[in-house]
C-alpha cells in the first residue's frame, strides 16, 4: 500500500511539473509573439504604396482636365486652321 501511495504521489508530481513546464513554454511563446516587430515594416510599405497610387491618380486626373479643357481644343483649332488655309 505504501508503494502504491508513493507511485501515485510521484505521478501526480510529474503531471504537475509537466503542466507547469507547458504553461511556462506557452507563456514564453506568447510573450515573444507579442513583442515581435519583424512584420512592422510590411504595413508601412503597404500604406506608402496606397498613398502613391492615390496621388498618382489625382495627378493624372488633373493633367487630363488641363489637357482636355485648355490644350487640346487650341491644338485642334490650330491644326484645322493649318489645313483650311486659303492663302
Amino acid at each position: 500500500m505504501s508503494k502504491f501511495m508513493k507511485n501515485a504521489k510521484n505521478k501526480s508530481m510529474l503531471l504537475a511539473l509537466d503542466a507547469r513546464c507547458k504553461a511556462s513554454n506557452m507563456f514564453e511563446r506568447t510573450r515573444k509573439a507579442i513583442y515581435n516587430k519583424d512584420g512592422q515594416g510590411t504595413l508601412d510599405v503597404a500604406v506608402t504604396v496606397l498613398i502613391s497610387i492615390v496621388l498618382g491618380a489625382l495627378i493624372l486626373a488633373g493633367l487630363y482636365l488641363v489637357l482636355n479643357g485648355t490644350v487640346l481644343p487650341t491644338i485642334t483649332q490650330k491644326i484645322k486652321d493649318m489645313f483650311n488655309y486659303k492663302g
